[in-house]
């Protein structure tokens, strides 16, 4: 939409990418939970608390006030996730994911993107563009590029990224994709954004 990469460039990438996430990490050996009712440094903290030589945990999407997902292997996780129902979490499951997206188990995937991306044409955006992995803007072709590296074993500041462009005066968003997740997670965020999701029009 910003004009940073061809149509066809993109549904390529995310095609590899998708690919990529899937096989970095054996199945059965790493995996996903939902945190619910918890302070996001309360999170962060149990996970690093959680983590060893062996297992590692972290916070994997910020998705709105009081709702953490973190990802890591499958010993830490269960720490992880005990430790978080016994400081007084609403809710801690464990999500029907295939592998702890959106962490440092990512590093061979992000590996595969960096080449795979390496051989796009990446342009100046058009419009402003804040990528999740640090909700910041990005006009440098290159910088955007590399985020989307970063991003494959970074956590999503989805939070931030909405209370950015809040703060810089975006009063309607508009979700592209099924269903209305994204839209959901606005109003808990800012209940002034109005959200819309196409899948649902």
């Amino acid at each position: 939409a910003a004009g940073v990469l061809q149509f066809e460039d993109a549904v390529s990438l995310v095609r590899q990418r998708g690919q990529f996430m899937q096989t970095a990490v054996p199945l059965g050996q790493g995996g996903m939970a939902a945190i619910l009712g918890l302070e996001d440094d309360q999170v962060k903290a149990i996970c690093a608390a959680s983590s060893d030589d062996s297992s590692q945990v972290q916070a994997a999407n910020f998705n709105a006030p009081g709702q953490v997902v973190i990802a890591g292997g499958n010993a830490a996780l269960e720490r992880a996730v005990d430790a978080c129902k016994e400081a007084g979490a609403r809710r801690a499951m464990p999500l029907a994911v295939s592998a702890p997206f959106h962490s440092a188990m990512m590093a061979p995937a992000a590996d595969e993107m960096e080449a795979a991306l390496a051989d796009v044409k990446f342009n100046e955006p058009e419009i402003a563009v804040i990528q999740n992995v640090d909700a910041e803007y990005e006009q440098d072709a290159d910088r955007i590029r590399e985020n989307l590296v970063r991003q494959m074993c970074g956590a999503v500041l989805w939070t931030d990224t909405v209370t950015r462009m809040a703060a810089d005066g975006v009063d309607r968003v508009v979700e592209c994709g099924p269903g209305k997740v994204l839209s959901g997670l606005n109003k808990r965020i800012n209940r002034e954004l109005t959200s819309l999701a196409l899948g649902s029009v």
